[in-house]
């Protein structure tokens, strides 16, 4: 079992919400910008529009539990946030696992092509 390390301050969700890529579902929203050199960070987000207490909870053990399956076969430098939706009470976590393998790998696609100019030169922007 992977042991998933956390995104806390709020300035690295904030960096991550407006520099970084996202993917939007019906369940939820995946957010994917490269960190430099901290490895992979997870964040998950379930606000009050998904439901009350126990209904987030579950949200956020389903989100992490998937991260966990998906995150073990990715290696990189990537900070990712996952935000719950308020499809997610009804989804199921094999149905949750497919999107979110899905959006995450074409997320780390977009970030690492980001990385190079049209002529394809490197460049680390953004630090």
């Amino acid at each position: 079992m992977v042991k998933l390390v956390s995104v806390k301050k709020r300035k690295d969700f904030n960096k991550v919400y407006s520099r970084g890529k996202n993917f939007v579902a019906r369940d939820l929203v995946v957010y994917v910008y490269s960190n430099y050199k901290k490895g992979i960070r997870v964040g998950i987000t379930a606000s009050k529009k998904v439901g009350n207490s126990p209904e987030r909870n579950r949200a956020r053990r389903i989100i992490r539990e998937a991260a966990r399956n998906i995150l073990s076969e990715i290696t990189g430098n990537y900070d990712i946030i996952f935000v719950a939706r308020q499809g997610i009470k009804n989804a199921k976590s094999t149905q949750l696992h497919k999107i979110m393998e899905k959006s995450v790998r074409k997320l780390i696609f977009d970030v690492e092509k980001s990385k190079y100019d049209r002529k394809g030169r490197y460049h680390e922007k953004n630090k």
